[in-house]
């Protein structure tokens, strides 16, 4: 919803009646994660649920939703084989959930929106399927809550499992009994995650940092880029940075916020920056710890960290020379190489080329083994 949210405030705050489609499951090569969004008032579509493949049959489906005035849960594949019809031709399922929105339908739509404006942590659960229950919806803060699923130990049950899924960012299917039993699976509860975007520390103001900045942002990180030389850290130099900080960069790492959602990007490759550094960079509860500079450099960096006191458990975290082995040359590429390695650490792809391998190619965050996927 976060990707439609925008325009369906607007259509909301005039009182108009709309359907949203929502991704809420997805198997094998679907195209869109679970969150993705489509929303419908009359002719009008914004957003997307599989990337082409059955917007059109959700178009309509959203459209029944709304002037029967129900919820419907519906399943998309490849229909046929030669998969002309409708379904997607990737090979994909997905499970959408369509169900009609308004103010009074909605009244807490406002105060999410709210809370994702100011990035305060939120999350929406909402029963998928069981009669006269489908559609309820339940929201998750951290301190408080609104709505119900019609059961107290089921309110319970979500608001605590909500919470812990707001903490690492993830959206996905939560299964329970009827009255909120962990023990059973027969009621599917969907909990979409709205938390901050994850944190991407960058250190070192030089022109390989500003390309990493620009592609961090496109990738949904909030950026922090630091430096202790206020000549070169600045705002002009890196625009596209949330925050450009002038200190020095163990300092700032000593305080900043870093979580398990967190990368940090060391291209400082100058040890009285980046030692002091990586010794509180690698021993935070950083997703991901990279750092610049050549083989020599990194072969001397260890010893200095080794002589620093760290074991040899925090060193095999630090990813250097960072990146993935593309060749790349300029900042713009190493950027490229950067961000691919980052990729491939939260979805577990195998980094060949496709055309080498074989199975499915959207890979999955492994944080759906514990039953969420991505924010």
């Amino acid at each position: 919803m976060r990707d439609v949210l925008s325009q369906i405030l607007r259509w909301w705050e005039a009182g108009e009646r709309f359907g949203l489609a929502t991704v809420v499951n997805t198997f094998s090569s679907a195209p869109r994660p679970p969150g993705a969004s489509m929303a419908v008032l009359g002719e009008e579509a914004v957003g997307s649920v599989s990337g082409g493949c059955v917007e059109g049959a959700v178009y309509e489906l959203a459209r029944r939703v709304v002037e029967e005035g129900r919820p419907v849960l519906q399943r998309y594949g490849v229909s046929d084989d030669d998969a002309f019809s409708v379904g997607l031709t990737c090979g994909g399922i997905i499970d959408i959930l369509v169900e009609p929105v308004s103010r009074d339908g909605f009244p807490e739509l406002g105060e999410i929106a709210e809370s994702v404006r100011r990035q305060e942590p939120v999350a929406v659960a909402t029963i998928l399927s069981e009669p006269g229950r489908a559609g309820a919806r339940r929201v998750i803060w951290r301190d408080r809550v609104a709505g119900s699923l019609g059961v107290p130990r089921l309110d319970a049950a979500v608001d605590d499992d909500a919470r812990g899924m707001l903490a690492q960012g993830l959206t996905g299917v939560r299964r329970y009994g009827p009255e909120g039993e962990r023990r059973l699976d027969d009621l599917p509860v969907f909990v979409q995650s709205f938390a901050p975007p994850p944190r991407m520390l960058v250190f070192g103001a030089i022109d390989f940092a500003a390309a990493v900045a620009r592609i961090g942002k496109f990738l949904g990180y909030h950026v922090v880029v630091c430096d202790a030389r206020p000549v070169f850290a600045t705002a002009k130099r890196f625009p596209d940075a949330d925050e450009v900080i002038v200190k020095w960069p163990h300092d700032y790492l000593s305080t900043a916020h870093v979580d398990e959602r967190s990368v940090i990007c060391v291209l400082t490759h100058d040890p009285k920056f980046d030692v002091p550094l990586l010794e509180v960079a690698l021993r935070t509860g950083a997703r991901y710890v990279g750092a610049m500079g050549s083989r020599r450099t990194h072969a001397d960096r260890l010893e200095r960290l080794r002589e620093a006191g760290l074991s040899e458990d925090e060193l095999a975290r630090l990813r250097s020379p960072i990146g993935l082995d593309l060749g790349a040359r300029t900042p713009e590429e190493t950027a490229v190489s950067i961000a691919a390695e980052l990729i491939q650490l939260r979805w577990g792809g195998s980094a060949r080329p496709l055309t080498e391998t074989s199975g499915r190619i959207h890979g999955h965050d492994p944080a759906e083994e514990a039953g969420g996927g991505g924010a």
